[in-house]
């Protein structure tokens, strides 16, 4: 089976850095992270979600988080400098980003967003996220990463 590459791998190859693309198989009606890393025989933990946000001073962020945790909308807020933030709705996010749900990826969107990671990516040696479409995802060492999409190391989640 020949993996596509994906705008968000082209990135990464012109940046030099090391990743995997690791296909799996979607699932229409599951297009969760627990899915996927089940779908991957994968810890949870490593198999990340790119969650987008609209807060009320600056606009559109992005939240990269575990796939078994749920984001803290008070600390996105906080981390991103508003006051308050809400998840951006479904409809809106290809026309924002450039990817679809289930397929968002916190590299190569049409615009540059600010962007934080949840403090957990520490954890690992490895984590996965999404290649940019549903079926295809990324594994990569935090700390290229962090460096490459510019995210911000905090606590994000619930718990």
């Amino acid at each position: 089976m020949k993996i596509p590459k994906t705008n968000a791998a082209r990135l990464l190859d012109k940046a030099g850095i090391d990743y995997d693309l690791i296909p799996y198989t979607v699932d229409e009606e599951h297009l969760d992270a627990v899915h996927v890393a089940a779908q991957l025989n994968e810890d949870i933990r490593q198999v990340f979600k790119t969650l987008v946000l609209r807060g009320d001073r600056t606009g559109v962020f992005v939240c990269v988080i575990p796939g078994d945790r749920e984001l803290d909308l008070k600390a996105a807020a906080k981390a991103s400098g508003n006051k308050s933030a809400a998840m951006l709705h479904v409809r809106e996010l290809l026309q924002t980003t450039g990817y679809i749900r289930g397929g968002c990826s916190p590299i190569g969107m049409k615009r540059t967003f600010p962007a934080f990671i949840d403090a957990t990516c520490r954890e690992f040696d490895r984590l996965y996220i999404s290649a940019g479409i549903r079926g295809l995802q990324i594994r990569i060492a935090p700390e290229a990463l962090i460096r490459f999409a510019r995210l911000t190391v905090v606590p994000l989640t619930v718990g």
